[in-house]
């Protein structure tokens, strides 16, 4: 019976050190060590990660696998049950070795059905809440402070390649004839730099705008929860965030779903960000969160003109 010790870092700052030590004052035996690396997002589902991928194929039955803190294989509730899920059918045994999870047996079934144990999985529940609380709430501090710092003028993202005084001087320059290349040249910046600068002024914005095609409408489509709970533990484009943030939950039975209205562009986007869930580089995927996706696809298909 093998010891698989599974480790991760949610960037190249930090470091395993705290693991290491939990982990080596457990005296695990002869561990098998996989190490995810730091490029790796942590809002990717488990089951999509390399590391933890190459783990579950290495594993045997009646291996046990080892982590720091729950936490560090997963973000939110539906990622737990995921993963308790595909380690039952592989006979495999979970140990946690700190953390609010460190004093559960996570691998407890029922003797006769086989299904994990209510109690185990209203405490996975209610703890994996917590969590998530924890981290909405500091993504609404987040947007407040940034809120706060737009009423006071400051301004997020990028800083402009051209401050807003050169800017002045440059679009003067390029109405008396200067040329954008000279002008990248004159100021040591990119000529995209200099077309940003003076766009309204460029002869082809006038025609852009004259024969601008007329703006997609969203429309509303019933996003399966399993996909929603997937994509909201993935790296989005603000609209895509702005659309799945706005959606309205229906429930459906012990499910639900999620009402989002969105352009159809926007739709096909999130969709293209939970192809994973169909099972990717050989890491098996979730049934469920397989047909969920593809019932997103059917709708998205169905409107397609």
């Amino acid at each position: 019976m093998a010891n698989l010790v599974y480790k991760r870092v949610s960037t190249d700052q930090q470091s395993t050190a705290r693991q290491d030590l939990v982990l080596d004052e457990a005296g695990i035996e002869d561990p098998v060590v996989f190490e995810e690396d730091p490029g790796t997002s942590s809002r990717l589902h488990p089951l999509q990660r390399p590391q933890f991928g190459e783990l579950l194929t290495y594993a045997r039955p009646g291996d046990t696998v080892h982590i720091f803190e729950m936490f560090r294989l997963v973000r939110g509730n539906q990622h737990i049950l995921d993963v308790l899920d595909v380690l039952h059918t592989g006979r495999l045994a979970l140990r946690i070795h700190d953390g609010a999870f460190s004093a559960m047996d996570l691998t407890a079934r029922h003797p006769r059905t086989g299904e994990l144990l209510s109690t185990v999985k209203f405490m996975v529940q209610t703890l994996a809440a917590a969590g998530e609380l924890q981290r909405d709430l500091q993504r609404e501090l987040t947007y407040d402070g940034l809120r706060a710092a737009e009423a006071k003028g400051a301004k997020g993202g990028r800083r402009p390649a051209v401050a807003a005084a050169t800017a002045v001087g440059m679009r003067t320059a390029y109405l008396e004839g200067r040329s954008i290349a000279a002008l990248a040249r004159d100021h040591r910046v990119s000529r995209g730099a200099i077309r940003t600068a003076v766009a309204d002024l460029l002869p082809e914005h006038t025609a852009i705008e004259e024969h601008a095609p007329a703006p997609e409408l969203p429309v509303a489509l019933d996003m399966p929860g399993k996909v929603a709970d997937y994509l909201r533990t993935t790296e989005l484009e603000p609209a895509e965030r702005a659309a799945l943030d706005q959606g309205v939950a229906v429930r459906r039975g012990q499910g639900y779903t999620l009402r989002v209205s969105a352009t159809l562009a926007v739709h096909r986007q999130l969709l293209a960000r939970c192809q994973p869930l169909d099972g990717s580089q050989g890491i098996p995927a979730v049934p469920a969160q397989r047909k969920a996706r593809r019932e997103y696809e059917n709708r998205i298909s169905a409107l397609t003109p």
